[in-house]
């Protein structure tokens, strides 16, 4: 007889100590178990305690994850979770803070605030979970549809351009910006644990099934049976390789990205090398932007930098202003200035 070996390390956390006791509410078979799965077996191995972890949300059928969580959770309003997890960061520091959105959620009515939590660098990990429609309004097309789409808010197909999530991320200067697929549960874990740790402002895309109003979004290159051939596992400092074999390539042409058969005059050192953490996000932005079928999606980390956080820089200006003005009086501060007594 054997027994399940006891956890070590000084939290001994497991999955089962994320669980809550809440029935989790999503349609069967919906993509947003498996992320739910993932992020519960990941959070023992961060090591943080759970009292320290705060998982925010918005509005739309991921947003209800937090509830799920057996830490501290936050289901705000619409588009607004990036808002509430800067004051949060801000103002306690010992918190790991994650925002859970959706292609609705963030980049609609909450882009705003999304664009501006990646710029300042906040030290938050952002998973946004990509269905391309909105789910829990039931079926509208949402920012990231494809043009031509036909739902219930747009019978004669979408004529919007849609967004690209990685695109807008790199555009924001988010410091790390990563996708995933639901689907593929070993590289999902690898990657949210990647951007957990990363110091500032991580934003993953997960590629996310609707299987009810948006089944199978993603089959054509997310399918086990193809996903060799029409994706691209990007790894740092390695040449850009993908097939069943690894017997095609993605060479750059200028900045102009081109496929080509390995063998034949064409050998790895001719293949685009990632390289993650490169300061200029030019050729990250152009790897956001490839896209099946004129090419592989590419799948895992695009960028990591490091910057200071927005947090950072705000207790460093905090610090220098009590050291050349002295603690600040409340009293004092609203009495200064211009007053006035109304008899």
């Amino acid at each position: 007889m054997t027994t399940e070996a006891a956890p070590e390390g000084p939290l001994a956390l497991q999955r089962k100590d994320f669980v809550t006791d809440q029935e989790v509410r999503w349609c069967p078979g919906c993509g947003d178990y498996s992320i739910l799965a993932q992020t519960q077996k990941l959070m023992p191995d961060l090591g943080v305690p759970r009292e320290n972890i705060v998982f925010i949300s918005g509005i739309g059928c991921n947003s209800r994850l937090p509830y799920y969580m057996n830490t501290y959770g936050f289901h705000s309003i619409h588009g607004r979770a990036p808002t509430i997890a800067t004051g949060l960061r801000v103002m306690n520091q010992d918190l790991k803070v994650f925002v859970i959105t959706g292609d609705g959620d963030g980049l609609s009515i909450g882009g705003n605030h999304l664009l501006h939590v990646m710029r300042r660098n906040v030290d938050i990990t952002i998973v946004l979970f990509n269905n391309r429609i909105y789910g829990l309004t039931k079926g509208q097309y949402s920012p990231t549809s494809e043009f031509g789409k036909r739902t219930k808010s747009s019978p004669m197909g979408a004529v919007d351009t849609p967004l690209h999530p990685l695109s807008v991320a790199i555009s924001a200067e988010a410091s790390f910006v990563a996708r995933s697929l639901d689907i593929d549960q070993k590289h999902l874990i690898a990657t949210l644990e990647r951007a957990a740790r990363h110091k500032g402002t991580s934003f993953v895309e997960v590629y996310q099934n609707c299987n009810v109003f948006n089944d199978g979004a993603f089959m054509e290159f997310a399918d086990k049976a193809v996903r060799a051939d029409r994706t691209v596992r990007l790894e740092h400092g390695q040449p850009m390789l993908f097939g069943k074999e690894r017997e095609k390539g993605i060479r750059l042409n200028g900045t102009t990205p081109e496929i080509v058969e390995v063998g034949n005059g064409v050998s790895e050192s001719d293949l685009w090398i990632h390289d993650e953490t490169s300061e200029d996000p030019v050729l990250s932005f152009i790897l956001s932007r490839m896209h099946w079928p004129d090419f592989p999606e590419p799948m895992g980390v695009i960028r990591a930098v490091e910057r200071p956080t927005y947090e950072s820089l705000v207790q460093q200006q905090v610090d220098e202003a009590i050291e050349q003005q002295g603690e600040g009086d409340l009293d004092a501060l609203f009495m200064e200035g211009d007053t006035w007594t109304v008899e």
